[in-house]
Order: structure tokens, then C-alpha cells, then sequence
């Protein structure tokens, strides 16, 4: 898929869709019960949220939307324990192994794909399951875990505040015997928004800051209605759009909470933006340099850095970013070099001397976060700008395309 994006001012209003990072860990937390699920603010038209539907229909569940917005999960046969899936897989599948093993005792999938960010390992997965009872076992690109009289509760320290390991804990706990507890886990909005909903389908889980997460084994859940959080990468990428185009737009659903500190040092560097109720208005600004590092929540996200450079090649100054999370994930300059970003990489420390207007030209989105940071840039380059890969962005953003155009951006989709 290609998108043809020429330069736009964005002006309008914009709803922002649920979390994809909560919504995916929701659809696992489903395999836990076999009554119904019911998501509220569910993202539909994300593609790793389709593909992870599909891989929960082949292992049992059935699911229908009764509007784009609304989500039902039904389990009306007995259950898989073996995900069989030669398609496109996605990280979540580390979610769904926890998921099944710790209602059924066992289970097995395929090793997870995602964005490449460097290093990102599963044996902190692997780990978890085993202190919790399971073996587990990686041959060939499959994972298994077994554990025969099913999991049983343990303490679980965690070497880094890892999500996917602290989902997977949680996950892992609600069905354990006894008590686990997971330490220093990374408590972030989505975790707290999957611990909200296993809280309502009758997990008795408690959250003692960063320092620990107590969860008391329960024999089973039940089902819910719960509504998903907002997308705080979508809100964002919305604001900066607004920004970087001298742009006027009116964005819905907005997590302030959640962008406490992005939004702190985005308003210091001349982003003009105003609460009103759960709207965000955002009148244009100047942008201004940043220095700004990654690391675990409230801080930066990671996923942020990529369209903060965008923000930072826009500034009149030097701009410094070092990602503390993934180091290295820097793959997206090279891609934004092309449209005339003048950056350099210095270790772990990305340096953009900002100031210079972007080109059009034909680039590649290498990975989701990536692929939003090009539409930013294309959305300010002089002549249009071909972006390559471009089903990469529509794995993380609802209805983008349609989305983009109501803020008035031009930009037509090709098929590769």
C-alpha cells in the first residue's frame, strides 16, 4: 500500500479511537472467560486489532461489531489450546500463550512479530510462565507452555519495567492459584486500563504504585462491558499535525492525564494548546527545539520519539532525542533524511539540526510509528511525498485515511 500525501494545513474536528496498545491486551484478557465480552470505544479498522480477532476466532471465540464502535467477544464451543497461524502474526501472541496456559493448563503459538525495535526478547514471557509453574518450550518458531495442575502464585521480579511482561504476569495471575506478586512492573495507562477490566470480570488484583502488583488467584471470570481508553500516540500525532501545518483542530476524547509530560514539553516549545472539557484545542504554535529522552511511564514513550523528530526538524535549532527504552531505534532517520531532516547519530543520541524544510520525495514506512512520523513530514514537504509500506500506520491507527481528510489533509492510497 502507498500513500500520496501533498502539503495540507489541518483545520477541523477529530474524535480520537480507543488505545490499539489496550484494546489487543483487552481481546487476550477475553480468553479468560467464556461469557461475553463487550468493548465500548473499540478501534475496529486497526489492522493488528483484525488480525488478532482472527486468531481468537481460530482458536474458538466468535465475535461481532455491532457498530464500528462496539464490540462483542462470544465463546460458544470449547476453546483451542493450539494457535495454528501461518499469517501475519503479532506481538500479542506472548499474551494469548499466558492467556490459555493459565485457564487451561497449556497452550501453544507462534513466535510474536510487531515492529522491529531492536532487542525486544521473549524470554522475560518465558520466565514468568516458569515461575509460575509452566515449562515452557521454543523449537522452530513455537512456543508451549504446560503445567499440568495449572499455575500456582509466585513472586515475579522483573529485571525492567516491561509492559508486555507485566501484561502477561497480570494476565497469567487472575487464574493462579494463590497469590502473585509482580515487581517493579510498568504501570502505564493501558495496563491500568486491562487491570480495570479483569477487576470487573471478578480478578481481585490491587496496584501499589511502581513498586508492586498484588494479585489474588481467582477459580474463574466472568464477562463484562468495558469501554477502551483513548489512543494517547493518536492524540498526539492529531496535536503535532495541528502544530507543525499551522493547523486549527479540535481534538475529542483527549487523554490529558496520560500526555502529562509530552504535553508539558510540548507547550514549553510553542505548541498552542487549550483544555476544553475532553476536547484539546490546538491553535498552531512555533515549533522550538527539544531535548527530550525516553523511558517508562509518565515519562516519553518510546513510540513518541519517531513523530517528536519531526516536531524537532521543524524547530529553528538543535534538537536531541536518546531513546532509553530501545536503544538504537533510529531507523526512521534515514527514511526522513531523504526529505531533507539533517540529523546525525552519535551513539545512542539522535541530533537534528532542525530549520530545513522537508521535500517530497518516495519513502518507506519501516515500521508503525515510523510510518506516522513520514505522513507528519509529508504533511509540510514542499511537492507530494510517496510513502511505501503504508498498511504499517494503519496497523496502530483507526481509520486514518479518513481521518486525515476531514482534517482536510490531501492524500490518496495506491495499491503497491
Amino acid at each position: 500500500m502507498i500513500y500520496e500525501i501533498k502539503k495540507s494545513r489541518v483545520t477541523g474536528r477529530v474524535a480520537v479511537s480507543g488505545a490499539k496498545n489496550s484494546y489487543l491486551r483487552l481481546l487476550a484478557a477475553s480468553i479468560l472467560t467464556s461469557e461475553n465480552i463487550k468493548l465500548l470505544n473499540a478501534p475496529s479498522k486497526i489492522s493488528d486489532g483484525i488480525v488478532h480477532l482472527k486468531m481468537l476466532e481460530e482458536l474458538g471465540k466468535e465475535y461481532e461489531f455491532i457498530d464500528d464502535e462496539s464490540l462483542v467477544i462470544t465463546e460458544n464451543n470449547a476453546l483451542k489450546t493450539t494457535l495454528d497461524w501461518d499469517e501475519r502474526s503479532i506481538r500479542n501472541t506472548l499474551l494469548i500463550l499466558g492467556a490459555l496456559t493459565t485457564r487451561f493448563g497449556n497452550a501453544t503459538v507462534p513466535l510474536p512479530g510487531g515492529c522491529k525495535l531492536g532487542e525486544r526478547k521473549y524470554d522475560l514471557h518465558i520466565y514468568l510462565l516458569e515461575q509460575l509453574g509452566a515449562t515452557v518450550t521454543d523449537k522452530d518458531g513455537i512456543l508451549s507452555a504446560e503445567a499440568k495442575e495449572g499455575l500456582k502464585g509466585a513472586d515475579i521480579h522483573l529485571p525492567i519495567r516491561s509492559t508486555g511482561a507485566t501484561e502477561n504476569s497480570i494476565l497469567c495471575g487472575t487464574l493462579a492459584r494463590g497469590k502473585t506478586t509482580v515487581w517493579n512492573p510498568h504501570i502505564r495507562p493501558e495496563i491500568m486500563d486491562l487491570i480495570s477490566m479483569l477487576n470487573k470480570m471478578g480478578a481481585k488484583i490491587e496496584v501499589f504504585g511502581q513498586e508492586r502488583i498484588e494479585i489474588e488467584g481467582v477459580k474463574s471470570l466472568h464477562g463484562c462491558e468495558h469501554v477502551v481508553i483513548p489512543d494517547n500516540m493518536e492524540a498526539l500525532t492529531w496535536l503535532i499535525a495541528s502544530v507543525i501545518s499551522d493547523g486549527d483542530v479540535q481534538i475529542d476524547n483527549f487523554p490529558f492525564e496520560d500526555l502529562e509530560v509530552p504535553l508539558i514539553f510540548l507547550k514549553e516549545s510553542g505548541a498552542i494548546v487549550y483544555k476544553n472539557g475532553s476536547s484539546a484545542i490546538v491553535r498552531g504554535g512555533i515549533p522550538y527545539p527539544l531535548e527530550i529522552s525516553t523511558g517508562p511511564y509518565p515519562g516519553i514513550n518510546s513510540d513518541m520519539q519517531p513523530i517528536l523528530a519531526v516536531y524537532g526538524a521543524m524547530a529553528n535549532g538543535e534538537t536531541r532525542i536518546i531513546d532509553l527504552r530501545f536503544p538504537g531505534r533510529y531507523q526512521y532517520a534515514e527514511e526522513l533524511g531523504k526529505m531533507g531532516m539533517n540529523y546525525t547519530i552519535k551513539d545512542n543520541l539522535l541530533v537534528i539540526k532542525g530549520g530545513n524544510d522537508f521535500k517530497g520525495t518516495e519513502v518507506t514506512a519501516l515500521d508503525l510509528r515510523a510510518g506516522a512520523a513520514l505522513s507528519l513530514a509529508a504533511l509540510v514537504a514542499d511537492g507530494p511525498t510517496k510513502i511505501h509500506n503504508a498498511q504499517q500506520i494503519e496497523r496502530g491507527y483507526n481509520n486514518f485515511v479518513n481521518k486525515f481528510k476531514s482534517l482536510g489533509g490531501i492524500i490518496r492510497v495506491e495499491n503497491e
